[in-house]
């Protein structure tokens, strides 16, 4: 009992360890820095603010969808591989080596705009390594626990790596991230280590610190977790494609597991693509700072903490299904709200110089799309393991991956393309709601309890 208690810890840890990433790099800190040092080179190029801020936000979607389309072509081939040769955490070993790689190289983004196309280049083989790692660390959770407590196991994995996240944000506002104003942290101290303000190395930390993070605190799961014991056989390509085959026209014939990972497919792209655009929006839109950004991380990291450890309780006693399309519901909401609020003007109607309601506003969606989001993540989670076996999770969690990938290149070139044409910030988010319904509506299709027999 104590080793398999220490064994889900072990589990646990890799949420604290990764969770970083998407806050410190795809959210709250690297992204709006990016959008920032981009829109700083358009301008000195010609743009004026509108249509340099809008050429910012196109083209980190563009490395965001490169990125993510990496990731769905080959996470279903990946896991049907893994599955067959009976081991996973060589595989995590591996992408956690460009995890660190890939965060650590984005030092290189100076504020001058020198660059930009490395820091993409870095961003997407780091985000490449967390996302493959994160595939085959949740395709161990099916063997962690009876099945009537894996929605525990998977909301508390959540809600204890938002808050390894709330810590490391919370690190890097005090003692890090400069404003660009006055060139002091949050607490008003010059960044740690001597690093100089006006390069603004304390803000492009954030790469080095994050993997440093993982680094360390991935120690616990490799020590503590152990690979189920599984049949193991030398790795053939081929075998993994029948399997992976297999696996494919077994669909039509699971019409719960297909409409699930249809609807995922949607909703997972539209809450990734929102993480992805929540800083970059509050930078471009309402002119936030990057301290102002990441005070925004720490209340939507906090909430997603509470709602994260909650919803695993309500997963519990309701199932995954009903959490999910609530939480569908909320980030659906909170887009419509997105779309509709601009520094000078709330859906249409002019807001007296000055207001704060906008920031508010946006202070609010940050909450909501943090408890939502986490809670539909640790949900979502659940409801996969339910339509899989321990025996072929790898390969059932590499669909899921191509699942929330499919679109998620698409998600970004949508948003970029969107913006493109309307010249507008706010117009680009638009897409993400018609992404949410259409996800609500094909869970109509999924069961409840998902499907209680193997993938065949």
């Amino acid at each position: 009992m104590a080793r398999a208690r220490l064994r889900i810890w072990g589990w646990y840890f890799f949420d604290w360890a990764s969770q970083p990433y998407s806050t410190l790099l795809l959210t709250f800190v690297f992204a709006p820095y990016f959008a920032e040092v981009a829109r700083g080179r358009y301008l000195a190029e010609g743009m004026d603010a509108v249509a340099a801020g809008a050429a910012a936000q196109s083209l980190w979607a563009t490395g965001l969808g490169a990125a993510s389309l990496v990731v769905a072509l080959l996470a279903p081939l990946l896991g049907a591989v893994a599955d067959a040769g009976g081991r996973r955490l060589v595989w995590i070993w591996g992408f956690s080596a460009f995890y660190i790689l890939g965060s650590a190289g984005l030092w290189a983004l100076a504020h001058g705009g020198d660059g930009l196309v490395w820091a993409l280049v870095c961003f997407g083989l780091g985000f490449v390594g967390m996302e493959f790692a994160t595939i085959f660390t949740n395709a161990l959770l099916p063997s962690l626990g009876p099945r009537d407590r894996i929605g525990e196991i998977s909301g508390s994995g959540f809600a204890f790596g938002y808050l390894g996240g709330v810590l490391a944000l919370a690190l890097m506002l005090l003692f890090l991230a400069e404003s660009a104003q006055t060139g002091r942290t949050l607490i008003g101290l010059p960044p740690a280590f001597g690093l100089d303000p006006e390069l603004r190395e304390g803000t492009r930390a954030v790469g080095p610190f994050t993997a440093l993070w993982y680094a360390v605190f991935m120690v616990p799961f490799f020590l503590w977790v152990r690979e189920p014991a599984l049949p193991r056989s030398p790795v053939r390509f081929g075998a993994a494609l029948g399997r992976l085959g297999s696996f494919l026209k077994s669909l039509p014939r699971r019409r719960s597991l297909a409409a699930y990972l249809a609807s995922s497919l949607l909703y997972r792209d539209a809450l990734n693509a929102l993480y992805g655009f929540g800083g970059v929006y509050a930078s471009g839109v309402l002119g936030w700072s990057i301290i102002q950004i990441g005070v925004f991380g720490v209340v939507g990291a906090v909430t997603a903490t509470v709602a994260s450890w909650a919803g695993g309780r309500a997963d519990r006693r309701f199932g995954p299904k009903p959490v999910i399309a609530v939480c569908i519901l909320l980030l659906t909401a909170v887009c419509i709200l997105i779309v509709g609020t601009a520094r000078e003007s709330l859906f249409g109607q002019p807001l007296p110089e000055g207001s704060r309601l906008p920031d508010l506003i946006f202070f609010g969606c940050g909450a909501l799309i943090g408890g939502a989001g986490g809670a539909l993540q640790a949900a979502s989670r659940t409801l996969m393991a339910c339509h899989t076996t321990p025996e072929r999770a790898t390969e059932a969690f590499g669909i899921y991956a191509l699942s929330g990938k499919v679109t998620s290149f698409l998600a970004p070139f949508l948003i970029a393309l969107a913006t493109g044409l309307s010249g507008s910030q706010r117009a680009g988010i638009a897409p993400l709601i018609l992404l949410f319904l259409a996800g609500l509506v094909l869970l109509v299709w999924v069961k409840p309890g998902g499907e209680q027999r193997a993938v065949t």
